[in-house]
């Protein structure tokens, strides 16, 4: 099957599948593997117009799994989607706390996430994409979980690509109350020098409880 690239067709994976753009919402999360913060989650309508349009800008505008992207790419992109008409792109953002996180565990609250994303995007009677092998619980649609669908599907790119912007700056905001632990280069994942902090100061209202370090050791709360 081909798949989106840089320099590829963006459609192809909508005509390979008897899908049209139109007619499909992609839905992705982010925030699965961090130590803190929340999990967050985009739902995505666009046009098939819009997939043209992009594929004009592809050398400008590459679009594909988030984490095969540069900040400075995901930006752009972000910016530009921004100023798309409504009448071709709808996007909502959602997330799980980590209060969600902890009780449910990580993938329940990022299919809640999803979800909320869906609910929120207020767009009905379309095939639901969701990116990796499961999909949320939700009713009256017909759903279709995409592996790899971040780097397949153009909607599931393009909500990867808003769902970490929309999170990393998230985070980078959360660095500011608690500037030990480097929130605003790690975004809370597990890199060394935040866990140093972890173990220097405790953790924070924002850690996840349940993920280790924290769940290993008796951490105190110092904040």
């Amino acid at each position: 099957m081909r798949v989106p690239t840089p320099n590829g067709n963006y459609m192809s994976w909508y005509v390979d599948n008897d899908l049209s753009p139109n007619d499909s919402i992609g839905i992705d999360e982010v925030g699965r593997g961090p130590l803190a913060g929340p999990v967050v989650a985009v739902a995505v309508w666009i046009c098939e117009d819009f997939v043209l349009e992009l594929e004009k800008n592809v050398v400008a505008l590459p679009v594909r799994d988030s984490k095969k992207m540069t900040k400075n790419q995901r930006q752009k992109i972000t910016s530009w989607i921004k100023k798309q008409p409504s009448d071709c792109v709808k996007y909502a953002i959602a997330s799980a706390t980590v209060e969600e996180i902890d009780t449910l565990n990580i993938l329940q609250a990022a299919l809640l996430s999803m979800e909320r994303a869906y609910n929120a995007l207020g767009v009905s009677g379309k095939t639901v994409l969701v990116d990796g092998n499961a999909a949320p619980p939700i009713k009256n649609t017909s759903l279709r979980t995409v592996v790899q669908g971040d780097s397949k599907v153009l909607s599931i790119a393009l909500a990867s690509v808003i769902a970490k912007e929309h999170r990393d700056e998230y985070m980078r905001e959360l660095s500011h109350e608690y500037p030990h632990y480097s929130w605003e280069k790690n975004v809370g994942y597990g890199m060394a020098v935040h866990l140093q902090a972890i173990r220097q100061w405790g953790i924070t209202p924002h850690h996840r409880k349940t993920f280790a370090p924290m769940k290993k050791e008796s951490m105190i709360e110092l904040y």
